[in-house]
């Protein structure tokens, strides 16, 4: 099953509005796992996205980043779901 990781940080109000899109794709895909991490609780993490946040991976590999498009999430989950 697919796994969503949400990259954010605190006071990011983009963040604020992708939250709620990724939780509702990924509640109607039974089995996806969704993650939220921080990228201030990385060093890592923050070199590599401090400026693109929220950024939306699955399975890994970037999706989005800035906006989540909600129909274009839940076709990556479908893709990735057919391919299990």
């Amino acid at each position: 099953m697919p796994a969503v990781m949400l990259l954010t940080k605190p006071g990011c109000h983009l963040c604020d509005d992708a939250r709620p899109i990724v939780e509702r794709v990924v509640a109607a895909h039974p089995g996806t796992t969704l993650e939220e991490r921080s990228i201030l609780d990385d060093d890592d993490l923050r070199t590599e996205y401090a400026e693109d946040i929220p950024v939306v991976l699955v399975d890994g590999r970037v999706h989005s980043n800035w906006h989540v498009d909600a129909d274009r999430l839940a076709r990556a989950l479908e893709q990735t779901e057919a391919r299990a």
